[in-house]
This record gives C-alpha cells, sequence and structure tokens, in this order.
C-alpha cells in the first residue's frame, strides 16, 4: 500500500471485474464486517450493496471520503442529503439492472395472467386441475405504467411486443417522449387505473410516491385490476391491496418488493397473489454489470472526471458527456470570472446556454458554474455536488436559462452576477479542436481572449497611448504580457483591454494603473486552475 493512492473500501461483494479495476488505480481493501465507524476515517471511497447503512453519524467520521459507491439502483440505505452537505459524491449502477428488472416485470405479468406458479405447485402436489386455472390473454389489454424512466420504457417495449396497449403517467416526463416510444400519456394517475387492465409501478420511493396506491386508488381502478411490482413495497398500502385481493376488486397482484423484507405476511396466504422475493435485479448478468458500472464511477470520481451516475449532481448520458465534456472547463472559469467581476455581494447569478448547447442538458454546466463561482470564497469545500446548496443557504438567487439563438457562435455560456449595484455579463464558448476556453463578452464589450489564471481586464478612454502606458506599467514591474485584446463599443468612449500575465499583480500596481488619466477601472483576477 502507497500513501499518494487514494484508499477504496469494499464493504460488501462485487463482481470480480469490478474489484480488479479499482485495484489496478487505487489501495483497495475488501472487508464484509468488521467496526465501519472505526475505520471510515482512513478511506476515500465506500462501496457498498443495500446491506450496509451509511448514516450521517459515519459520514461524520468520514474525513477523507470523496465518493460512496451503491453497487446496484436504489440508495435508499445511504444519507444522501448528508453526503451532499459534505460534498461527497453518491454514485450508483441504475442501468445494470434495466434488463433484469425489465424482463422479471414481464415474466411476473404472464404468470399472474396464467396462474402459471399456482397451476405448478397443484401438478408437483399430483392435482391435475386444468379447470380451475382457465387464464387471461394479455393481447389488446391495456397496461398502465406509473413511472416512464429506463425500466418502465423497456417494459413498454415487450408489451407491445406481447400486442398490449401501453398507457403512462409519469408527471416528469414530456408527452411528446411518452408518444414517440408508442405509448399513450395519462394525464392523471386516476385516469389511468380507470383504464388499466394491469397496472405496473416503475416510479421512485419518495415522501409523495409512499403509498401511492391506497385505498382511493384502488377504489377508482377498473375493476379486475392486476397489479405488478418490480419497483418499492412502500409504493402500495399493503394492507389496502389485501382488502382489495379479498373482495375482488383487484383479481391479482404479482410482488416482487414489500414494505418489510423479508415478506412474511398474509399477502403470502392469497391464491390470486403470486410473490418472488425481490428478485429483479438477480440475475447473474446484472449483478456482474452493477460491480463494474460503480467501479468505473468511483474511478472517475477519484480521478477528477465526471460521474455519469452520480445521484446527487445532475446526471448526464454519456452521449451528453460527450459534447458537453469540452465546456465543464469553461462553464467553471466563466462562474469564477462573473464572481471575481462582480466584486462582493452578488445576490443572483444568472445562466444562459445558447446555440447547440441548448438541444442538451445543460444542468452540469451550471452546477460546474456554481462550483468556479463559490471556490475559494466559502469555508466549506465546494465541489460538483454541494454548490447549489452553497448557494441555497447564501441565498444566491439561481436562475438557468436556454436558447438555439447563439450571436457569430455555435454554442455561448453566458453567466450574469448581480449585486446590488449593477449587474456583470460575461461570455465564452470554446475554439479549436482542444476546445480551448475564451471570453468573447465581458463587461458589455465583445472582446476574445482566452481564460487563464492570472487575467487583467482594464476599462479607459479611447485615446491614443493607452495600451502603451499600461504596457510601460507593466514592463517597469517585471509583469510579462502573454495575451491582449483590445474592445471599443464606439469611437472615442470607452475601451476594455483584457491582458493574460505571467505573473500576478499586487494591489499596488492596480492602484497605480488605476490612478492613471483616463483609467477608468482596474481588475486582476486569478482564476484556478
Amino acid at each position: 500500500m502507497t500513501d499518494d493512492r487514494p484508499r477504496v473500501l469494499i464493504r460488501e461483494r462485487i463482481a470480480d471485474p469490478g474489484i480488479d479495476l479499482l485495484r489496478r488505480r487505487f489501495d483497495v481493501d475488501v472487508e464484509f464486517d468488521g467496526d465501519l465507524a472505526g475505520r471510515i476515517g482512513a478511506y476515500d471511497a465506500l462501496i457498498v450493496r443495500s446491506a450496509t447503512r451509511v448514516t450521517a453519524d459515519l459520514l461524520g467520521r468520514a474525513e477523507r471520503l470523496k465518493v460512496i459507491g451503491r453497487a446496484g439502483v436504489g440508495v435508499d440505505n445511504v444519507d444522501v442529503d448528508e453526503a451532499t452537505k459534505r460534498g461527497i459524491v453518491v454514485v450508483n449502477a441504475p442501468q445494470s439492472t434495466i434488463v433484469s428488472a425489465a424482463e422479471h416485470t414481464i415474466g411476473l405479468m404472464l404468470g399472474l395472467a396464467r396462474s402459471i406458479p399456482q397451476a405448478h405447485a397443484a401438478l408437483k402436489a399430483g392435482r391435475w386441475e386444468r379447470s380451475r386455472f382457465a387464464g387471461l390473454e394479455l393481447a389488446e389489454k391495456t397496461l398502465g405504467l406509473v413511472g416512464f424512466g429506463r425500466i418502465g420504457q423497456q417494459v413498454a417495449r415487450r408489451a407491445r411486443g406481447l400486442a398490449m396497449r401501453v398507457v403512462v403517467f409519469d408527471p416528469y416526463v414530456a408527452p411528446e417522449r411518452i408518444r414517440e416510444l408508442g405509448a399513450e400519456h395519462a394525464r392523471t394517475l386516476e385516469g389511468l387505473l380507470e383504464e388499466a387492465d394491469v397496472l405496473s409501478l416503475h416510479t421512485t420511493l419518495t415522501p409523495e410516491t409512499r403509498g401511492l396506491i391506497g385505498r382511493r386508488e384502488l377504489a377508482r381502478a377498473k375493476d379486475g385490476l392486476r397489479i405488478v411490482n418490480v419497483a418499492r413495497g412502500e409504493l402500495i398500502d399493503e394492507e389496502a391491496l389485501l382488502d382489495a385481493l379479498r373482495s375482488g376488486r383487484v383479481a391479482g397482484a404479482a410482488l416482487d418488493v414489500f414494505s418489510a423484507e423479508p415478506y412474511s405476511g398474509p399477502l403470502l396466504e392469497l391464491d390470486n397473489v403470486v410473490v418472488t422475493p425481490h428478485l429483479g435485479a438477480s440475475t447473474r448478468e446484472a449483478q456482474d454489470r452493477a460491480g463494474v458500472i460503480v467501479a468505473e464511477q468511483v474511478a472517475a470520481v477519484l480521478e477528477g472526471r465526471v460521474a455519469s451516475n452520480a445521484v446527487n449532481i445532475p446526471a448526464v448520458p454519456a452521449e451528453e458527456l460527450e459534447f458537453l465534456g469540452p465546456f465543464l472547463p469553461l462553464a467553471t472559469k466563466l462562474g469564477e470570472l462573473a464572481f471575481e467581476l462582480a466584486g462582493a455581494n452578488v445576490t443572483r447569478l444568472e445562466f444562459a446556454h445558447l446555440g447547440e448547447l441548448a438541444d442538451h442538458d445543460t444542468r452540469l454546466l451550471t452546477v460546474a458554474a456554481l462550483n468556479g463561482a463559490f471556490r475559494g470564497r466559502v469555508e466549506e469545500p465546494v465541489n460538483l455536488v454541494n454548490a447549489p446548496v452553497v448557494a441555497r443557504e447564501r441565498g444566491i438567487e439561481v436562475r438557468e436559462e436556454s436558447s438555439r439563438v447563439s450571436p457569430d457562435f455555435t454554442s455561448l455560456m453566458e453567466v450574469t452576477a448581480e449585486t446590488g449595484e449593477g449587474r456583470v455579463v460575461v461570455s465564452g464558448t470554446t475554439l479549436g479542436g482542444d476546445h480551448r476556453p475564451r471570453v468573447v463578452g465581458a463587461l458589455g464589450y465583445e472582446i476574445e481572449v482566452e481564460l487563464e489564471p492570472y487575467m487583467v481586464f482594464i476599462e479607459n478612454s479611447d485615446q491614443p497611448g493607452r495600451i502603451g502606458r499600461v504596457g510601460t506599467l507593466l514592463g517597469e514591474a517585471g509583469v510579462n504580457i502573454a495575451t491582449m485584446a483590445v474592445s471599443r463599443n464606439r469611437p472615442g468612449g470607452n475601451a476594455l483591454m483584457a491582458l493574460t500575465i505571467d505573473n500576478p499583480l499586487s494591489p499596488e500596481l492596480v492602484e497605480r494603473i488605476r490612478s492613471e488619466p483616463g483609467f477608468v477601472e482596474v481588475r486582476f483576477i486569478r482564476l484556478g486552475d
């Protein structure tokens, strides 16, 4: 073990290829028991599955922790809010179980419709009961999906292959997207329940969705509804479901998840209930995939790259990252530049994503710009995870907008910092094959200059000799000018000089330049790496 490599603790079993990936890059300990609270302070990364509870108390001991990896879909066992406050990235492997969960949903739905488990058990017990187990054809029936994320979409595709009509309720998915995938859009959950012959749940568990299907909803549902749940047991009020099954209002249920597991309650006693012990993700392919994916995500965070599966920063698909990745350094530096130029008492930050950027999920760029704005300006460590929290705690309003209209540039990002005294606007883009970040607008002037660690912005009257005077003063102080750009809005008014320099300016030199005749304002800016 070396002292300079990040340390990773794997607390629950993951696939060997995932462990091997991490061991090639970091110091890795695989320990499934022992005093986690006593040891967590020595690690930079923690990998768990569902059994380990990552609580606020535990995180309080995790002084070095940068990332928590959950080898699976949910993060119910991780205190994400506390991790976010501490600047710890939480990653998971949501795509690892998509196929497994979708296939299990279809399997349960078919088993429920044709009473396959019950007929199997009867025949194994020596009873040939053909007439008892007459089934239901799924073709031409209506499948109602609550939730249309990755798993819900895969279920819809498979259901359409069974000639089912698919209707979706998901308030966070645009109706156009639902229709693009061959399904119909339900405006309300009640409307969905009134149409569905089979209801399948594919939404996350939140305070709003806990008990989503309760007595009221079941009373509104179509008579003879069949319910499938491979998502979260707490989405259904199990007592209400039990009564509806006993009364015949609900014809049957196929359940893979329960509010308390292992489950041994009264639902197991009903003949019209098909159950499995939380097997939605339990395929060899899904388990191996989860371990490798979470290992890749943990490695990305530890190596300073973007984790596409982070749950407490905007999640961005890999294809989006391919486009947005080069703009992240630009966003960070523009946020920092705008904040520096505005000075103290910023009350509002606005981020505009223009041109081709508007066609993409730009939330990550906004968070990167916030990261740049707060870097080095607050007591706690600031990163992509907790930058929005820092803004909210400081009463800084954050706004974001996008537009396909972009003057002069294919893609343009604009940051506005507003104070009680006015507003500062900077804009930038990337140029060249290596995507060099460049400022293309600042302080009301169109000006083009690379974003470098040491920059000077000088506003002066548009008169001969001003550029020469700046060069003389910097030369006398031993400051070398790397690049310079000059802009003016109208002849005879004011002009802006933007310089990149090789070494910092002293406060005395800044005041010396500012005191020169014809110089309006001088700002020396130090940007982070």
